[in-house]
């Protein structure tokens, strides 16, 4: 008999996620790993192989091992070597000197090699990436800043109102907000948080990629500083534009 529902339980657990991050993070819907975890159904391949390449598990051992067993050596080898301790993943920096040779290198993975990497030991694994972003059409987020992004594999992945690296052809890399179009998926509305920039949109078969943010990486003395007069002219812009933007998409 599979032990696999009873381990995805256990491994969700361990990390201390809620069934709905962990779904998340495999890219199923929530009542589906449920049902996963009550024995309801069996796994789909996909999904444990994922699970297998997040903590570093052979098939076997989702399948046929019993992973909360306390009184056996093997949980307590597999806590000290690779469960209790996520691997981190090595990411690419994309500074703002190397965006040009970004667009024409993305695909490329000697292009890719000759990036500068760093490592984050707060991210689950996955596949990221680092931007450096200039000017200031996202404050309070300050010119020089880095994102840090993880891949996006298709657009119906995107969040509407969440934000994202994009790589498009005729744009080259910007940091926006992304507002899907209700009328259609051809096309997105890219919005700037700093309400003096208008939004615009963009051909969906124009993006490359697409990274969604994870963390914003910025230097103590380059953070903005907003006063309260500041901040309520910056929400009752943003509230203006929000409005504007949901009479154009309905």
């Amino acid at each position: 008999m599979s032990l696999a529902g009873k381990n995805l339980r256990y491994l969700r657990h361990l990390r201390g996620w809620t069934q709905e991050e962990f779904a998340n993070k495999l890219k199923i819907k929530r009542s589906l790993l449920g049902a996963y975890e009550e024995e309801r159904a069996d796994p789909r391949l996909d999904v444990l192989e994922l699970v297998g390449n997040m903590f570093k598990l052979s098939m076997d051992e989702l399948l046929l091992k019993d992973l909360g067993d306390t009184k056996g050596s093997f949980i307590a080898k597999r806590r000290a070597a690779k469960l209790a301790t996520p691997t981190t993943a090595e990411i690419q920096f994309v500074p703002v000197k190397a965006a040009a040779g970004y667009l024409a290198g993305y695909a490329d993975p000697e292009f890719i090699d000759e990036l500068n990497t760093f490592t984050l030991p707060m991210l689950t694994p996955g596949n990221y990436r680092a931007f450096e972003i200039i000017g200031d059409s996202m404050l309070p987020t300050p010119s020089g800043s880095v994102i840090v992004g993880e891949k996006v594999a298709n657009l119906d992945e995107v969040k509407t109102s969440n934000t994202y690296i994009v790589i498009s052809r005729q744009e080259g890399i910007v940091y926006k907000r992304i507002m899907k179009n209700g009328r259609g998926k051809s096309k997105l509305t890219l919005v700037s948080d700093n309400p003096v920039y208008q939004p615009y949109n963009v051909d969906a078969e124009d993006v490359l990629e697409l990274w969604q943010a994870q963390m914003v990486i910025t230097k103590a003395s380059m953070q903005q500083k907003w006063d309260v007069n500041q901040l309520a002219s910056l929400v009752t812009n943003l509230q203006d534009q929000v409005s504007t933007l949901k009479k154009r998409l309905n």
